[in-house]
């Protein structure tokens, strides 16, 4: 029998990761050592741990996050991690990942992206994306295409 969902994440600087973690998580890590930090939650069950270690800023990771009941759960949750300081995004009535869903976003300090979100509907389509701002969910953006630069050099 499975008992919680265990995510762990690379970081930086475990002090500034555990910062933003125990505000977002809104309870203190079961334990902490120099290089490595858990938390273990029982709603929603998961077992999460900061790892100190190297890592490239893209790596293969989107996204993480938790699914809630209803919206009041997404504007309740966001409002608790306004007052804890954490800068939050709000994205509410946005068609994302073919649904329609109200959703609040949060970045740790190594840029991992935790979304809390509610789905009010099934969706056609990935994301609305008609121009409409709302309608282009971060995780539904399209990648960002690296910009080329050339420069031109002349002989002497």
């Amino acid at each position: 029998m499975i008992q919680r969902m265990h995510v762990a994440v690379n970081c930086t600087d475990l002090e500034k990761s555990l910062d933003f973690y125990k505000s977002f998580f809104g309870q203190e890590p079961v334990k902490v050592k120099d290089n490595y930090a858990k938390f273990e939650l029982d709603q929603p069950a998961l077992h999460f741990s900061l790892n100190v270690r190297p890592f490239k800023k893209d790596g293969v990771l989107n996204h993480l996050g938790f699914q809630v009941d209803n919206t009041e759960d997404v504007i309740a949750m966001g409002e608790r991690l306004r007052e804890s300081g954490l800068l939050l995004i709000d994205e509410m009535d946005t068609t994302c990942c073919y649904a329609v869903q109200d959703k609040v976003w949060v970045y740790d300090p190594d840029g991992n992206a935790w979304e809390i979100f509610y789905t009010k509907e099934d969706s056609d389509f990935e994301s609305a994306g008609a121009g409409d701002a709302r309608d282009l969910s971060l995780c539904c953006a399209p990648p960002q295409k690296p910009q080329t630069i050339t420069l031109g050099f002349t002989k002497k």
